[in-house]
């Protein structure tokens, strides 16, 4: 009988030395797999609706909760569907409580500061939970594959992102972050259905040809900065990410998992309104 798929095995191990960091390897990942799926879309569709409501029921607790936080982190290339997992896994769950940060390229203002400087204010409030539609990671992506900044400089936003997400993690914040993995052909295949739609051009631009010529680039920056900042308050999974339906469903059964491990619950009943009638 084949070993049933278990969440961890798509956690990227916490490096303690360089040397360690230098064997992880992203294509030990098969983008296409669908280790989470019970087989037909359908079925996971269902299926997700079921762990949407209860991932609902869990962030109803947590936005009663004064020193518990959760903020979720999506990374991918283009594509990969940061967007689609929030609208899919998230339809259930009431906005209360629920804010979503989408980063984008950083303004003047924002590169005349330390580049965590944009984070930390957007980083969710007590009893929040917050999704980053990209991240801080953007900042040892795409300007060491420009050459914007250089290996010592990349080395020291690894140590200071690390020590960032400690801070949040000793103040009260779970922090689950997901690489959503997708393949370069099925990425081609995006694409060129964002092209041949109208509706979806507003999706595209030019310089989407230009990021997919440095995809090799890109795996690389990925594979180091995953390596060099999966920590056990801080981990990192690798979501294959080719199928949608699967990737929706995997990151919904992880964040239920550590939605549940945060052992929520609602305040204690006050004594005062017992036999409280309304007139």
């Amino acid at each position: 009988m084949a070993k049933q798929a278990s969440l961890d095995d798509f956690r990227v191990p916490y490096h303690t030395d360089e040397k360690a960091a230098a064997a992880f390897r992203l294509d030990a990942f098969e983008p296409g797999a669908k280790p989470f799926s019970a087989g037909s879309k359908d079925t996971d569709r269902a299926h997700l609706s079921e762990l949407s409501m209860q991932i609902d029921a869990l962030q109803d607790m947590l936005h009663t909760q004064p020193r518990k936080r959760l903020l979720l982190v999506l990374q991918g290339m283009d594509t990969s569907g940061k967007d689609g997992t929030v609208r899919a896994v998230f339809h259930e769950v009431d906005p209360l409580g629920l804010r979503v940060v989408p980063f984008k390229a950083p303004t003047a203002v924002e590169l005349a500061h330390d580049f965590l400087w944009r984070v930390h204010a957007q980083v969710p409030a007590a009893g929040e939970l917050t999704i980053f539609n990209r991240s801080h990671y953007e900042d040892v992506l795409v300007p060491r594959v420009s050459g914007g900044i250089d290996k010592a400089e990349c080395e020291r936003r690894y140590r200071q992102i690390r020590q960032f997400e400690q801070m949040l993690s000793e103040s009260g914040t779970t922090i689950v972050k997901c690489f959503l993995h997708i393949s370069k052909d099925e990425q081609r295949a995006r694409l060129q259905a964002r092209v041949d739609d109208p509706a979806k051009h507003w999706k595209f631009d030019l310089s989407d040809i230009e990021a997919r010529k440095d995809w090799d680039a890109y795996q690389i920056a990925y594979r180091d900065a995953l390596a060099a900042t999966s920590a056990p308050h801080a981990p990192w999974y690798l979501i294959p990410a080719d199928s949608k339906t699967h990737r929706n469903v995997m990151i919904a059964e992880l964040l239920l998992r550590e939605m549940t491990a945060m052992k929520l619950a609602y305040p204690s009943a006050k004594p005062e309104l017992a036999g409280v009638k309304i007139e």
